[in-house]
């Protein structure tokens, strides 16, 4: 490559930011497969609350798990090529959720572990989430990478919301076989569109013509500024080794980990606890996951602005106000719905400014990173729901409220953390807080 400022790249930041963006709403999805629906099947298949949990968050195991090695992945293939592969992943899981629900009508208790692998299959498509997020920061520069990360995730992150709403209604009006048969042929769509207009960074690009690569001139040319490494394993080691890594881990285990189990959780605790219709409380549910994930895209904005250690600090003091509002509401559903939108709010402000310092604090691993603290992170989508059932189960319909403990004794321990995070910041991150 030359030190001449063309760029040879195709596509362009914007087009790149649209296609990546629609690839993750797709396969992000997958959070609500069983989640909006859970509720009904719960008589047929004689489900407890600890095993309607564990069906409701079985899409957030594996979407969870697969981020470390897709994300990483990133750094050496470029993003479409494993982008392409969970979302074929997650084809197979709706195709078999669907075949399921045409074969057994209703299903019965012996069809649970077919039901559960299908929604882990299907949340293959979650992990999409890792990749996108080194994708995005590959094309963008470092200045504009917060705006950027939280239109990505913010705008993909609508996908639960709207699946919570439509899906009830969807299954109320046409049946569980026709809703998912819609769904399936959504994301075959998705994956064509996909397949034929995404492109992967500059970088990758001039790797795969053969070209002669001058990191230098690559800035100056396409304005990429992060250079990965190439090497999976050691974008791993070296995110892995730095404390930093694990403390932003935590983080996001409660903010998009919790996200992602209240997506899951919140239908049944509003059919179960206040005793609503299944379409209401899926409406109620995609209220939460919608706000959250608009107000991630202001998030990232607010980061850009004023730092992501100030956001994360204030979002998890609203966290904090949330969680115990959810537990002193009682029946009051007025009180409940309060503390419904200061989760969205503060949940929504820290997954956007948690990954707004992912590529500061390793802007040489950042795929490996991604990987790490988004698998890890959203692996709270799985934990949590289950440990949530075990207060209905000890407490009775009372556990519902007091189950968002969990939430409150997390959103305590991130404020600790983060305490210790600011101390031993780096010099950039130090001048972020200033």
């Amino acid at each position: 490559m030359s030190d001449e400022a063309v760029c040879y790249a195709q596509s362009s930041r914007a087009a790149a930011l649209t296609w990546t963006t629609l690839a993750f709403f797709a396969g992000f999805a997958g959070v609500s497969a069983f989640g909006p629906i859970v509720t009904k099947l719960k008589q047929s298949m004689a489900l407890s609350p600890l095993l309607m949990g564990l069906l409701a968050a079985s899409p957030a195991l594996s979407g969870s798990l697969l981020r470390i090695p897709f994300g990483a992945m990133v750094d050496r293939t470029g993003g479409k090529k494993p982008i392409l592969i969970l979302l074929g992943l997650a084809v197979a899981g709706i195709t078999a959720i669907t075949v399921l629900f045409s074969v057994f009508s209703p299903p019965q208790p012996s069809h649970y572990p077919l039901f559960l692998m299908a929604g882990i299959l299907c949340g293959c498509g979650i992990a999409v989430f890792s990749v996108g997020i080194p994708t995005v920061s590959y094309w963008y520069p470092q200045k504009k990478q917060g705006t950027a990360l939280a239109i990505y995730a913010g705008l993909g992150n609508m996908a639960p919301g709207m699946f919570a709403m439509a899906l009830p209604f969807l299954v109320v009006s046409l049946g569980f076989a026709i809703s998912y048969v819609l769904w399936l042929g959504m994301l075959l769509c998705l994956l064509v569109v996909f397949l034929l207009y995404m492109k992967d960074a500059p970088y990758f690009q001039y790797k795969e013509l053969g070209i002669e690569i001058d990191e230098d001139a690559l800035v100056i040319a396409c304005g990429q500024e992060l250079i990965p490494t190439g090497n999976v394993t050691e974008s791993l080691k070296k995110a892995g080794s730095d404390w930093r890594t694990w403390i932003l881990t935590i983080f996001y285990f409660v903010t998009f980990g919790g996200f992602i189990a209240l997506t899951v959780w919140f239908p049944t605790y509003w059919k179960e606890y206040f005793g609503t219709s299944l379409v209401l409380a899926g409406s109620l549910t995609a209220l939460y996951s919608l706000s959250a994930s608009i107000l991630r895209v202001l998030g990232g904005f607010i980061s850009d602005r004023i730092g992501g250690e100030k956001t994360v600090f204030l979002s998890f003091v609203i966290v904090t106000v949330g969680a115990f509002l959810m537990i002193v509401a009682g029946r009051s559903m007025a009180t409940a719905v309060t503390g419904e939108m200061f989760l969205a709010l503060g949940m929504g402000f820290a997954n956007a400014a948690v990954f707004k310092l992912v590529p500061k604090y390793t802007p040489e691993t950042v795929g490996g990173a991604a990987g790490i603290v988004g698998g890890l992170g959203a692996f709270g989508g799985f934990v949590i729901p289950p440990v949530m059932g075990l207060f209905v189960k000890v407490s009775g319909v009372e556990g519902y409220a007091l189950g968002f403990a969990v939430f409150l004794g997390l959103s305590l321990l991130s404020l600790g953390l983060f305490v210790i995070l600011n101390r031993h910041a780096p010099e950039g991150a130090a001048e972020a807080t200033a």
